[in-house]
């Protein structure tokens, strides 16, 4: 890298050199761009062609550049506009771009560094507000056979590593380091990607720690399909391990297994907000921790949610969904909710056990965000297992348990709302206090 005349001082901007250096790898057919231990290497976008590996090594940092300026590659993206892309949505950039790349890979042990304190607008709380001029940190459009490995993303400004309309896909051993604090700054945004293997990944990040989407934009790209996500711990303000809420398009063929969620606002979470349908989505041998945060953050500290409800005008159906051997101790319990009738069917929860217990000081509150018709959020009494407008839904081998002191805010072991088809074999667990009723018939949400 330096001998194409990068200086690699954290104060020069190399940008220029970066890219003359990938530029000619893969002029030459292909090849290793690699960034020397002992430099930090200030940028803008800088952009990865096909048949070169960028491999930061142990002690290097790619260092995003504070200068909105220096970030040339442009994207209009729905995530500026509540999942829609209109004629007045702003646009995105990224730090480390590859379009329609192939046989790509980021490797090495080092540091990506998103420099999201340059782009805080202000501070309030346990809060900050930032501007939509900022940066994603990764993002790989239109890529085929790509591999992200055993290196640190930190400090993200934004969605963290995005791929959309890739194939082929291996992302295994990152950490993710983001300021908890800044909205939209998810881990790992899967877009309409196929045959994707992600495992082994540690990250902490303000926004959904792994996410399936089909977004507004790049429709050309289809579906998002066949995803394996392994071993993975994952800490969050927003949700862990999530099949949605943009869904433009259909997401099926997904499994989640073997990861520990330390800290969520919303554990596991099936959630269709837009006009595409969700089918056979598996999480078995999983560990859930989930609480309250600040609302601004959807979610109420629920281990599970399964919920089909319009972010905007329409929104698509859940089927073939099945929870597995989930171990959780959250704020909340498990949330299956569908605004009309046919929207959320086939859901099996098997050997899943959720301890209700508060222990941090915000109000009790349920939330359906986002929903067109409001969502939260509001207060009502919090049973173990909601289930509203669903078809069959069967809840075998599980356990409900209440906890601690502070249960005036929570409800019966099972609360339904027009559910037929729930189907109960096996229960342990009571409500809250002996003056409720173990199952709750008649507990429609009540929106405000």
């Amino acid at each position: 890298m330096l001998d194409h005349g990068a200086v690699g001082d954290g104060t020069t901007l190399d940008t220029a050199a970066v890219q003359a250096a990938i530029d000619a790898a893969h002029a030459a057919g292909g090849g290793r761009v690699v960034l020397a231990p002992g430099h930090t290497f200030l940028v803008g976008s800088i952009e990865l062609r096909s048949g070169v590996e960028f491999r930061i090594e142990r002690g290097a940092v790619l260092q995003g550049s504070s200068d909105w300026a220096d970030y040339t590659a442009r994207f209009q993206v729905g995530a500026l506009s509540a999942g829609v892309v209109t004629d007045r949505t702003d646009s995105s950039a990224a730090l480390l771009v590859a379009r329609e790349a192939k046989d790509i890979a980021i490797s090495g042990g080092g540091v990506i560094d998103g420099a999201s304190d340059a782009f805080i607008d202000s501070v309030a709380g346990d809060n900050v507000e930032m501007p939509n001029e900022r940066p994603f940190l990764v993002f790989l459009l239109g890529c085929r056979n790509v591999t992200v490995r055993d290196v640190t993303l930190r400090n993200s400004a934004w969605w963290t590593l995005r791929l959309t309309g890739c194939e082929d896909v291996v992302i295994n051993a990152l950490r993710i380091r983001s300021d908890v604090r800044v909205p939209d700054s998810d881990g790992i945004a899967i877009d309409r990607c196929r045959r994707v293997r992600i495992s082994d990944c540690d990250i902490e990040c303000g926004d959904d720690a792994i996410s399936l989407k089909t977004c507004d934009e790049w429709p050309e790209y289809g579906p998002c399909e066949d995803v394996t996500v392994t071993g993975c711990t994952l800490s969050t303000r927003s949700s862990a391990l999530v099949v949605g809420v943009d869904v433009s398009g259909t997401i099926r063929n997904v499994i989640f297994s073997s990861c520990v969620v330390r800290q969520s606002h919303r554990g596991l979470s099936v959630s269709a907000g837009t006009g595409g349908d969700i089918e056979n989505v598996l999480f078995s041998d999983i560990v859930v921790h989930a609480q309250l945060f600040s609302p601004r953050w959807w979610g109420s500290g629920e281990a599970i949610v399964v919920r089909s409800a319009p972010w905007h005008d329409e929104v698509g159906r859940i089927q073939h969904v099945r929870f597995r051997n989930v171990l959780a101790h959250s704020e909340s319990g498990i949330l299956i909710f569908a605004a009309e009738a046919g929207l959320v069917d086939d859901v099996v929860l098997d050997g899943v056990r959720v301890e209700l217990e508060r222990w941090t000081d915000w109000p009790d509150r349920r939330d359906l965000r986002p929903y067109v018709r409001g969502g939260g959020p509001y207060a009502t009494a919090t049973p173990g297992v909601h289930v509203e407008r669903a078809g069959r839904v069967v809840l075998r081998d599980s356990e409900i348990a209440f906890r601690g002191e502070r249960r005036n805010g929570f409800g019966s072991a099972v609360a339904q709302a027009e559910s037929p088809g729930l189907v109960i074999e096996n229960l342990v667990g009571e409500a809250a206090r002996p003056s409720l009723p173990r199952v709750d018939e008649h507990a429609a949400l009540t929106l405000g």
